[in-house]
């Protein structure tokens, strides 16, 4: 405790990364604040409780989580930074399959810049299609048969002023987000995503509380969230380290290569992707079925659709270790990896250089992918098991699923920027060691 103190003093004993703490601190509570100024023309009042009566385990609520109660708000910042993270995947899958997007990856810092200028774009049209969808939801609900949009309010006027602030919304989140990233500390979009997440949990942890009123019960649940945060970290840090060895090279006076270094494969390439395009795909099926409450044969079918159904988990596990190999795929390519090798000189030891190679890495790859994505199928599906033993929805998400992999990615990716600020100035990190380490595997 008293190593930890110290370290925490001496992060502010910086001038630079206080200043970059500071910095951040001051555009997250911007974002908290924006998440609750509603949309113009919208009786907050009525909205609440229009809210309170739909279901959290919708696609909506699933929006609604990593907005941080913006969406159920109506707020300017409704649709968070949601539009910028789907114009990235979109991206992203084009650059695995559109030999255009596929040149610009290989372009180096050129091509970088390029795609982030497509994916700027991206996100204005995604967002204005996004806010239509908004309009049209706020116009039809109503509480009481009082709509939450006067009538006298509703028409061209509220969707094109709706649209214009929702869009602007997103757009300056964009722009925060890459202000923290660039003058703050950690990856600004994911700390947006991250503190609209973590601002649920003390009411998550209120609403448990009042509903066991059991001290033993509730220490009891807590101790198994820390030991499931271990079990997240522990994966999300484990490696596979494959030695590679380069030829010594002389150039000139000088010799080059002649070391050993390691591609490091991660067990959980994937990260949080598979889950999000998983829950994304079962979330549909009960958001439709929604629609049709008269159909006696609908609300049957839909039990199976339901969030703590067995088939719902089934399902949605299967989906996510599919998708887990199919992002893989994507993210990371054995060829290019043994291509670059191969030109820089190095090799496997006992593995012959070019296509040997890509078949050895992508054997290694499929084997640790395999236990990655059943962890993170089970990861998944913890909410809802976890919800059938006295563990309230809203308290039970943070036992999982998307929420918990988000935040303990983030925190970890802020936590080595913060280490690595504190190593160069020769402090001591919070670390033992001095650095966060992979673990191998």
């Amino acid at each position: 405790m008293a190593k930890l103190s110290e370290t925490v003093r001496n992060v502010f004993k910086i001038d630079e990364l206080r200043t970059r703490i500071i910095f951040t601190a001051g555009l997250l509570i911007l974002v908290r604040v924006g998440a609750h100024v509603t949309i113009p023309g919208v009786d907050a009042a009525l909205l609440a409780r229009a809210e309170a009566s739909q279901a959290a385990n919708t696609l909506f609520g699933l929006y609604d989580l990593f907005v941080g109660g913006a969406f159920k708000n109506a707020a300017v910042f409704a649709l968070g930074i949601m539009p910028y993270i789907s114009s990235s995947i979109i991206l992203q899958l084009l650059g695995a399959v559109v030999p255009y997007f596929q040149k610009l990856t290989k372009e180096g810092e050129e091509g970088r810049k390029k795609l982030t200028q497509l994916t700027r774009y991206g996100t204005v049209l995604v967002a204005a299609l996004q806010a239509w969808g908004v309009t049209v939801r706020l116009q039809s609900l109503s509480v009481d048969g009082t709509p939450i949009v006067p009538l006298d309010v509703q028409g061209y006027g509220f969707i094109l002023s709706t649209i214009i602030v929702l869009t602007a919304g997103t757009i300056l989140m964009m722009w925060l987000g890459e202000q923290i990233t660039e003058r703050g500390i950690g990856n600004g979009i994911s700390l947006i995503i991250f503190i609209g997440i973590v601002a649920r949990f003390p009411q998550s942890i209120f609403d448990q509380i009042s509903v066991t009123q059991n001290l033993i019960l509730d220490l009891l649940i807590m101790a198994v969230m820390v030991a499931i945060v271990a079990g997240v970290v522990l994966v999300t840090q484990g490696t596979r380290r494959i030695p590679v060895q380069y030829a010594k090279r002389v150039v000139g006076r000088k010799v080059y290569g002649g070391v050993t270094q390691y591609i490091p494969l991660r067990v959980n390439t994937a990260g949080v992707m598979p889950i999000i395009f998983a829950q994304s795909i079962m979330f549909i099926p009960s958001t439709i079925l929604t629609f049709f409450p008269e159909s006696e044969f609908i609300q049957q079918l839909s039990g199976y659709f339901s969030y703590t159904s067995l088939t719902y988990s089934l399902f949605y596990a299967l989906l996510i270790v599919f998708f887990t190999y199919f992002y893989t795929a994507i993210a990371f390519n054995p060829k290019d990896v043994a291509e670059n090798m191969q030109k820089q000189g190095g090799f496997v030891p006992g593995i012959r250089p070019g296509k040997h190679t890509a078949d050895f890495i992508d054997n290694i790859l499929t084997r640790i992918t395999l236990p990655g994505s059943v962890f993170l199928a089970i990861i998944a599906i913890l909410p809802a098991f976890v919800s059938r033993f006295g563990v309230t929805p809203g308290f039970a998400q943070f036992f999982g699923g998307t929420s918990l992999l988000i935040m303990v990615g983030v925190a970890l990716d802020t936590l080595q920027q913060v280490e690595s600020h504190l190593l160069m100035r020769h402090y001591d990190g919070f670390m033992k060691s001095g650095k966060l380490k992979g673990r191998l595997r």
